[in-house]
C-alpha cells in the first residue's frame, strides 16, 4: 500500500505528462471498443436490413443474387415470378402474410419499387422495427407514391409534388412514363436500410405505366370501366390510371413470406425449390445474410488490425514517456534509496505506476467510448442503417480492456527493469 501511495503521489507530481499518456491511451481504447462495437452491431444491422421475414422468393437464380436484387436493389433479375405462381405459393398452408415486390423502374437514379398495402404493415427492419412515415400516410391510389427518407431529403420532394417514373434501373433510364405522373403522400422516416433510397407505389400501377406504352390497353380498360364512377373528377382522359389498387401483373420480381409458424419454413422452403410449374428459388434472408458477410470477413480483419495497431502506437508512447522521464528521475531514485527503499522497490513503484497509467487510461477510454456511441448512435442508424446497442461492455470487449492492462503492465516492465539497475549503479547518489 506504501508504493501504491507513492505511485499516486509520483503520477500527480508529474501530472503534465501523465495527462498526456493517459489521454494516448484513453483515446486508443476509445477507438478499439468503438471500432469493435461498431464492427459487431454493423454485421447485426447488416444481418437486419430485412427482418421478420421467412422467405424470399423469386425466379432461380444464386441466393446472394435474389438477396442483393430483392433487398439491397443491387444489380436486377433476369427473370420474374409470374402472378399465377404468386397467388398459388401465397394460398398455401401455413402463409401468414406475403409481399409482392416489382422493380425494373427508377427516378432520377432510385430505384422504384411496385408493392401492395402490405408492405407498410409486414416489412420490418432492424430487430423487427416497423416501418413509420414521417410525413403522409400510404398509398391508397394508383397515381400515388411513398418515398423513402433519402430520396425525400436528396431530391427535395414534399407532399403533393408530382413525379415521372422512368423505365429502367439505376441512372440508366430508357423510357420516361411522363404520361403517367405520380403524386407523393407519404414519406417515411429513415431506417438506414435501401428502403430510404426507395420510392414505394402501387403493384398495379406497374403493369399500369408500362400497358400505356404497348398496343394493348386491354388490361388498364377492364379496370377503369370497373372503377371509372370512384374518381372521375380526377381524369379527363379516357385511358388514365385508375385510383383503386386492384390490379393482377403478369409477373412480379420477387415476393416475401412471413409464416404463422417458423415450422413451415423448411417445408415451404422445399416445395417451392422443387416446384414444377416455373423455375424458383426461396432463399431464407437471414441464412443468405450471413453468408454474403462472411464473404466480408476481410474488412472486420480490417478493422481489427487498425484497433490493435492504435492501441500498440498509444502503448509505444507511454513506453516512451516512462523512459524519457526515467532519466530525470534518477536523483529521485537515489533518494529513495537513501531512506531505505530497495532496488526491487524501485521496480515495483515504476510497474505500479505504468499499470495505473493504464488502468485510468481504459477508464477514461471506456467514458470517451460510451459518449461518443451516444452522439453518433442516431447518425450511424440513419446514414449506415447500424443499429448501435449502448449496453455493458460484452466479454470480449473486457477481455480487450484486460488484455491492454495487460500489455501496459507488460512495457512498465522496461522502465521498471532500468530503474532496478540505475539504483544499483548509482547507489544512494547519482553519478553525474
Amino acid at each position: 500500500m506504501v508504493l501504491v501511495k507513492l505511485a499516486i503521489s509520483s503520477l500527480y507530481n508529474r501530472r503534465a505528462s501523465v495527462f498526456l499518456t493517459l489521454l494516448t491511451i484513453a483515446i486508443s481504447v476509445m477507438l478499439l471498443l468503438s471500432i469493435e462495437r461498431v464492427r459487431v452491431d454493423a454485421k447485426s444491422s447488416f444481418s437486419n436490413t430485412i427482418s421478420g421475414t421467412d422467405l424470399i422468393v423469386g425466379a432461380r437464380t444464386g441466393d446472394i443474387q435474389l438477396l442483393l436484387s430483392s433487398v439491397f436493389r443491387i444489380g436486377h433479375a433476369n427473370n420474374g415470378v409470374s402472378w399465377q405462381s404468386y397467388q398459388y405459393i401465397k394460398q398455401q398452408r401455413g402463409v401468414k402474410w406475403s409481399i409482392p415486390l416489382s422493380l425494373g423502374d427508377s427516378h432520377k437514379g432510385q430505384a422504384v419499387l411496385g408493392t401492395s398495402a402490405d408492405y407498410f404493415q409486414h416489412y420490418k427492419f432492424a430487430k423487427k422495427q416497423p416501418l413509420s412515415f414521417s410525413q403522409g400516410r400510404p398509398f391508397q391510389h394508383l397515381n400515388e407514391v411513398v418515398l423513402g427518407a433519402q430520396v425525400a431529403k436528396s431530391l427535395g420532394y414534399s407532399l403533393g409534388d408530382s413525379i415521372i417514373i422512368s423505365h429502367g434501373m439505376g441512372n440508366t433510364s430508357f423510357h420516361h412514363h411522363d404520361d403517367n405522373p405520380f403524386t407523393v403522400v407519404g414519406v417515411l422516416n429513415a431506417t438506414g436500410t435501401p428502403v430510404d433510397k426507395t420510392l414505394h407505389i402501387p403493384l398495379a400501377a406497374i403493369e399500369q405505366i408500362h400497358s400505356t406504352n404497348h398496343t394493348s390497353h386491354e388490361h388498364e380498360h377492364e379496370h377503369e370501366h370497373e372503377h371509372e364512377h370512384e374518381h372521375e373528377h380526377e381524369h379527363e382522359h379516357e385511358h388514365e390510371k385508375p385510383t383503386d389498387l386492384i390490379g393482377n401483373p403478369k409477373q412480379i420480381t420477387a415476393f416475401l413470406i412471413g409464416f404463422d409458424s417458423p415450422l413451415y419454413t423448411l417445408q415451404v422452403r422445399r416445395n417451392i425449390n422443387q416446384f414444377k410449374d416455373e423455375a424458383l428459388l426461396a432463399i431464407m434472408p437471414g441464412v443468405t445474410l450471413r453468408e454474403l458477410w462472411e464473404m466480408l470477413t476481410i474488412v472486420e480483419k480490417i478493422l481489427l488490425l487498425f484497433s490493435i495497431v492504435v492501441v500498440l502506437v498509444s502503448l509505444l508512447g507511454m513506453l516512451t514517456t516512462l523512459l524519457a522521464n526515467l532519466n530525470q528521475r534518477r536523483r529521485e531514485l537515489a533518494i529513495l534509496r537513501s531512506v531505505g527503499a530497495r532496488p526491487w522497490h524501485l521496480f515495483a513503484l515504476i510497474s505500479i505506476e505504468s499499470l495505473l497509467t493504464t488502468f485510468l487510461g481504459c477508464l477514461a477510454g471506456c467514458g470517451l467510448f460510451y459518449l461518443l456511441m451516444a452522439l453518433a448512435s442516431g447518425y450511424l442508424q440513419s446514414h449506415a442503417g447500424i443499429t448501435i446497442t449502448i449496453a455493458m461492455l460484452s466479454s470480449y470487449e473486457l477481455m480487450l480492456i484486460g488484455a491492454i492492462m495487460a500489455a501496459g503492465f507488460i512495457v512498465g516492465l522496461i522502465p521498471a527493469s532500468r530503474a532496478y539497475f540505475y539504483s544499483l549503479s548509482d547507489g544512494m547518489s547519482i553519478k553525474i
